[in-house]
């Protein structure tokens, strides 16, 4: 077992790339928290991801990350200086759901969860030995109507409504990219890859990539030194590519204002 290098949080833990990640950051000797909603699928992921690594280190705690209120229980229990934050849980519902706060669940979850967990727990990370935040994105990504989010006006849509959440990730790892960088916190933004899961067969895809392989760009990111340093940039098979979403100054710093605002 790897000497402990700090602390990984990974949100989404239980799911095909989430639980992956995750067990593979045990591997490299990481205490692994894994974070979700489904007691019974952490408490099963994570004994499996200690049986594997056979790192003790590996627990998990409850977070709705569609609801602030859960997000900030949870950093107000935290007690220890976090090193590495993969914001990865997602979801994908064929039909518009709305949270118990009236928030349309895509963007609740995969917009305002990313924004919320690094509002939240950044403040953990300043004293960890380089900290780095990364939001799992997509390349699948685009359309987002900052105007109508939440599909309030326009029929809604899995698929579009996914697009947008992944485009406004990409776009929120830049605007924090910014603001954290004199902190000494890198954020940066990644696909993971095309694996079949859940999440997938809601948007009416399968995948042909192992969770393993999935995982292999987030944990690369998170881990690697050939990265130190690197912030505000989009990656996809562990080498950075062109995000022209990011680029839009103007657009990041308004999705980064509409956040604040909920």
């Amino acid at each position: 077992m790897p000497e402990n290098p700090g602390v990984a949080l990974i949100t989404g833990a239980y799911g095909a790339i989430g639980k992956a990640i995750a067990r593979q950051m045990a591997l490299k000797g990481y205490t692994t928290i894994l974070a979700g909603r489904d007691e019974a699928m952490l408490k099963q992921a994570s004994g499996e991801i200690i049986r594997i690594s056979g790192n003790k280190n590996v627990s998990y705690e409850m977070v709705d990350l569609s609801r602030m209120t859960s997000i900030r229980s949870l950093a107000e229990r935290w007690k220890s200086p976090l090193q590495i934050l993969i914001n990865n849980a997602a979801t994908s519902p064929k039909k518009r759901t709305e949270t118990p706060e009236g928030i349309e669940l895509q963007f609740a979850t995969n917009v305002l969860g990313y924004f919320r967990m690094i509002t939240f727990f950044s403040g953990f990370m300043e004293t960890a030995l380089d900290p780095r935040i990364v939001n799992v994105a997509s390349y699948w990504a685009g359309g987002l109507d900052l105007a109508d989010p939440e599909f309030r006006k326009k029929v809604y849509d899995n698929d579009q409504a996914y697009r947008q959440s992944k485009q406004a990730d990409r776009m929120l790892t830049v605007a924090f990219a910014g603001r954290l960088k004199p902190r000494g916190i890198t954020v940066n933004s990644c696909h993971p890859g095309d694996v079949n899961s859940k999440l997938s067969n809601n948007l009416g895809f399968g995948g042909h990539e192992s969770p393993d392989m999935g995982a292999a760009t987030p944990v690369w990111l998170a881990t690697d030194q050939s990265v130190r340093g690197i912030s505000g940039r989009y990656f996809e098979h562990c080498a950075e590519a062109d995000c022209s979403f990011s680029k839009d100054k103007a657009g990041v710093e308004a999705l980064f204002r509409l956040c604040e605002n909920y």
